[in-house]
């Protein structure tokens, strides 16, 4: 089962569509050879991939589209692999950390930033809190009500 992290599964997950992922540092390319939802998740069948021993050595790996196979979107909206690795600073110019990916739940997306202890904060990703995604800068700049940051601060174990 594939849990979608895309606008467009019915595309991605058309059969004959080639899909890559990175397995043990080595990319490889797989082709769908069908693909149906159930229940919110969608349930692939790749070639060579026979077994359900074979399909369980997956469990965890990102499927990913080349990068010219993706949508453009509306303005305002991300790939997450865009988002990664942006410096998240705030209008005052303090330095919040780095995205490490977005958390996708029952409200609005959460930015994942590691600060530079290592830890986590979750910065929803809204209109009156992100402010400016500059991309190409590799840079987000959010206006975070006071004590935000802080709430959202996940401690290390």
């Amino acid at each position: 089962m594939v849990e979608p992290e895309t606008d467009f599964p019915e595309e991605r997950f058309r059969a004959g569509t080639e899909l890559f992922w990175r397995r043990n540092d080595v990319d490889a390319t797989v082709r769908i050879v069908e693909g149906r939802q159930h229940q919110g998740r969608w349930i692939l069948t790749l070639e060579g991939v026979e077994t359900m021993n074979d399909a369980e050595t997956l469990r965890g790996i990102e499927l990913q589209v080349p990068e010219s196979a993706l949508q453009p979107l509306e303005n305002g909206a991300f790939y997450i692999h865009h988002l990664e690795g942006c410096v998240v600073v705030t209008s005052a110019g303090q330095e919040v950390g780095r995205v490490t990916g977005v958390q996708f739940g029952s409200g609005a997306p959460l930015l994942k930033v590691a600060d530079e202890r290592g830890e986590e904060v979750l910065v929803p990703m809204v209109e009156g809190i992100c402010k400016e995604f500059d991309i190409r800068g590799n840079r987000i700049v959010i206006d975070p009500p006071a004590g935000l940051i802080e709430v959202n601060r996940r401690q290390k174990p």
